[in-house]
């Protein structure tokens, strides 16, 4: 007898099965860091859109920020100090120059923010909306290799670990090296020797901060796959709250959900005493510099090797290099936690595509859709055939009903048929062309799959409905008139009202708080499964196709629904081709033609009379079906 359920979805396919041929999604990219962001600016390039323009502005920045120990060194040496006394018109003069270069030097620093905020802003949108369209380009298969909650993360938590750096990391990183160099070569102008002293005692920390990346590199990369995996848990117990409630295992849930925080939080408080420690002995560093600057400084003074001004500039130069230096290691830090983000978005961007289109794929005229299968088979990645060289010739304008137990592979025909997947072996043809072989678009305006679960966004009745539309725009709408958006025109409510009278249902609207404009909540569930159901075949009618292929959902609604669905199906079906996976024998007795699959093979096809009468497995199916509904 057949059941209410057919064999387990992807989801319950042991993760095993999942894990060959490309078809997982790694946790993260094995790219270095520079390949990590040469690949990031590949996949964004308006992240360096105006470069040298941005360059030229915060070297301007940067070279305005040596003014003042410029300043300062005139205006002690030839101001203060002067030969014939203090000099109040030249410290004055130097005063007001030193504050024009400051306000340019500002100037240019905002400049050079606006310019990244809108370069990053720009390339981290296309970075979003790449990875957001691989993942709806991803087969099932390869979308369940990972929690929903921890997929959307790294599109929305591990690119905003991105957004912060390039907008602050980035430019303070940028700003920094450009007044390192200036102040070196300032530097280098007032003592060579004192220039040395600063060089040699920062170029250990150099090399140790180059060595401790790799650890900081390894503690944020395991940051981002902690924060995915608690954004995953928590999602899922968001979603099934309802499940949680009735089982009474909340207890056992918050301690699932408090150990991924946990871990989270671990890897966290790791990470950060590793930055703590980089950014101390940064601080450590900078401070014994300016001490050994200032006794050597006053050494060479006194030898007549610098002037008072001199050494005082060059005290401010050691400030104006030490601080990037500083602010360098605590940025060096931030750009580990967003490589560690970017890698997790390019491994998504880059995990291959099972399910693709190809670059000559055909455009199929619409019309009656005859389905044909030569010899398909079908197999999980890493585990046994589900299918074994299935054969079907499936005429236009038929009624088809797929019946069998529960695993027997009724599902997975209709999944190669509408290609969620592809065969593995064999052909899967419309209209005598391999499915492969057609474009989407054309695929997806002839064959439309209603699953046994309406999805509905959240939304109303009617635009949920108008998703059905192949034209979204009717005449006298206006392109900002989207029901994707709930901006619905005169022209398509029209066109779902008309859908929802021609199926039977213009009652049924009637009876709902606000008609077509009823709000359907989260995942439609603020109606109940069948009114969801009802949603879905209208949605399903007004797209018009060829070749309809129905997951049975009448076995968990009330007898109203029931019928209700049961007459909405009727008026859908009339005058096209169908494939149905049956889960009530009454559909297969309603069908043209009934296909009866039994582990993985076809047994039998035929009439629903003569398969009664043969004495078969749909025989056998059938009489113990009649028996219970009796």
């Amino acid at each position: 007898m057949t059941t209410a359920t057919d064999e387990p979805d992807v989801t319950d396919v042991p993760e095993d099965l999942l894990d060959a041929d490309g078809a997982r999604i790694e946790s993260t990219s094995h790219l270095g860091v520079f390949a990590t962001l040469r690949r990031g600016i590949e996949i964004s390039p308006e992240i360096t859109r105006g470069l040298w323009i941005t360059l030229g502005l915060a070297t301007l920045a940067a070279t305005g920020r040596v003014v003042v120990p410029l300043a300062v060194q005139q205006t002690i040496d030839v101001g203060i100090l002067a030969d014939a006394g203090p000099d109040a018109g030249r410290v004055a003069l130097l005063a007001s120059l030193a504050a024009g270069a400051l306000v340019l030097a500002g100037l240019c620093a905002a400049l050079v923010n606006v310019r990244l905020f809108r370069s990053a802003e720009a390339g981290l949108a296309t970075l979003r909306i790449k990875a957001f369209r691989h993942v709806h380009d991803l087969s099932t298969l390869t979308q369940n290799t990972e929690r929903r909650g921890a997929l959307v993360s790294r599109v929305t938590n591990d690119v905003d670990t991105v957004s912060l750096f390039v907008q602050w990391g980035g430019i303070m990183l940028l700003v920094s090296a450009l007044q390192i160099v200036v102040a070196t070569g300032l530097m280098l102008v007032y003592s060579p020797i004192l220039t040395a002293v600063v060089w040699v005692a920062f170029v250990p920390m150099f090399l140790v901060i180059r060595y401790g990346q790799r650890y900081v590199n390894r503690a944020y990369t395991l940051v981002r796959e902690r924060v995915g995996a608690m954004l995953g848990a928590i999602s899922e117990s968001v979603v099934g709250a309802e499940t949680v409630r009735a089982y009474g295992v909340s207890e056992r849930t918050g301690r699932r959900i408090g150990g991924a925080i946990e871990e989270t939080r671990a890897a966290q408080a790791r990470s950060q005493v590793l930055v703590a420690g980089t950014f101390s002995s940064g601080v450590l560093i900078s401070n014994l510099v300016l001490s050994i600057v200032v006794v050597v400084g006053t050494l060479l003074g006194v030898g007549g090797g610098l002037t008072a001004g001199q050494l005082v500039a060059f005290l401010f130069l050691v400030q104006l290099f030490t601080g990037p230096v500083q602010m360098a290691t605590e940025i060096l830090n931030e750009l580990q936690n967003a490589v560690a983000g970017w890698r997790r978005v390019i491994a998504v961007i880059e995990t291959p595509v099972q399910v693709a289109e190809k670059p000559d794929a055909v455009t199929q005229e619409r019309g009656p859709a005859r389905v044909t299968l030569r010899d398909v088979r079908f197999a999980y990645p890493n585990g046994p055939e589900v299918l074994h060289g299935v054969t079907l010739d499936l005429p236009p304008r038929t009624k088809v009903a797929v019946v069998g137990q529960t695993g027997s592979g009724k599902t997975t025909i209709a999944k190669l048929v509408t290609r969620l997947m592809d065969p593995t072996a064999g052909a899967v043809e419309l209209d005598g062309v391999d499915l492969r072989d057609l474009s989407f678009a054309s695929l997806r305006e002839r064959v439309v799959l209603v699953p046994q679960e309406g999805f509905l966004f959240d939304g109303t009745v009617l635009a949920n409905a108008a998703y059905g539309l192949r034209t979204p725009l009717g005449a006298g709408s206006s392109p900002d008139q989207d029901p994707a958006e709930g901006r619905i025109s005169s022209t398509q409510r029209a066109a779902v009202e008309g859908a929802f009278a021609e199926l039977g249902l213009a009652d049924w609207v009637a009876d709902l708080p606000d008609g077509l404009d009823t709000e359907v909540g989260q995942r439609g569930e603020a109606l109940s499964a069948g009114e969801r159901q009802l949603v879905a075949i209208a949605r399903a009618y007004l797209a018009q196709p060829d070749l309809l292929v129905l997951d049975e959902a009448t076995s968990a609604v009330d007898p109203a629904t029931e019928v209700r669905i049961a007459r909405a199906l009727d008026s859908l079906t009339a005058g096209r081709s169908t494939i149905t996976i049956a889960h009530r024998l009454s559909t297969a007795e309603a069908s043209d033609l009934v296909v009866v699959v039994d582990q993985g093979h076809v047994v039998e096809s035929g009439p629903h009379d003569e398969l009664a009468a043969a004495g078969g497995i749909y025989a056998r199916m059938h009489a113990s079906w009649v028996a219970q509904t009796r």
